[in-house]
């Protein structure tokens, strides 16, 4: 692909932007685990410790994208069931593997790229509101699944899990999903057995082996937070530089 090619998907609305020749590839780092496990509060974290939570978005080594923003259009029929709580969300055909591949990819190649976000009281994305990944020297991809498509899966140089107990991952689940996502108490206890835990167990639990290091209670181990922190300072600066934190 040519750097000034651009390409533009109504669907989850990516668009490809030419950057200069001479972008170094940035380090990508897989975060996967089960739901509400704590993987965004990992990277949250992690781009806390690096000085880079605050900083403009424009100037950010490190950033952060969520799966999330690649579920796919549903059909009119999926989006009737997914308004009763019968849609599988956590199933990986209810992602775009396609889109997720080739938006990681020019990521890869110092692209900048636009991606929708996902309104998850509407289950469906948002061409309107735009998330603009500018490029950046290390770059974490969270979400549930991201280590269940081989191709995906073979493009991070770093894979880590966020391996929390089921008992605290519903606790936190269902008053996120009744507060923040529209749900009642009813559908999401019902989505929780019918859907999520066993998708977790079939398709998300089998791909910790893929991880380099797993994160046992999420954000509350900070020892291994830390160390990651520390690992990605070294390739922020090679040469034993301090980020604006003094770390």
């Amino acid at each position: 692909m040519s750097d000034d090619e651009c390409i533009d998907r109504v669907g989850n609305g990516l668009r490809l932007n030419g950057t200069p020749d001479g972008v170094k590839t940035p380090f990508l780092i897989g975060v996967a685990g089960g739901t509400a496990s704590g993987k965004s509060t990992v990277c949250k974290r992690i781009m806390e410790q690096l000085g880079q939570a605050d900083m403009d978005h424009t100037q950010r080594q490190v950033v952060t994208i969520s799966q999330d923003s690649f579920y796919r259009e549903l059909t009119a029929a999926e989006k009737a069931r997914a308004e009763r709580g019968l849609f599988n969300f956590d199933h990986p055909s209810a992602f775009n593997e396609e889109l997720m591949l080739q938006t990681l990819q020019a990521i890869l190649h110092g692209k900048k790229v636009e991606i929708s976000e996902y309104d998850y009281r509407m289950n469906a994305v948002c061409p309107e509101k735009i998330i603009t990944i500018y490029p950046a020297d290390v770059v974490l991809f969270e979400g549930i699944l991201v280590f269940y498509f081989p191709a995906i899966r073979d493009l991070f140089h770093m894979k880590l899990f966020v391996d929390t107990d089921s008992d605290t991952r519903l606790a936190r689940r269902v008053p996120r999903d009744i507060n923040e996502r529209g749900r009642d108490l009813d559908q999401v206890l019902n989505a929780y057995m019918n859907f999520v835990k066993p998708a977790f167990e079939e398709f998300c639990s089998p791909t910790k082996k893929f991880a380099d290091v797993v994160i046992p209670r999420g954000a509350d181990n900070t020892v291994a937070i830390d160390l990651i922190v520390h690992h990605i300072n070294e390739i922020l600066h090679p040469s034993g530089g301090l980020n604006q934190n003094g770390h």
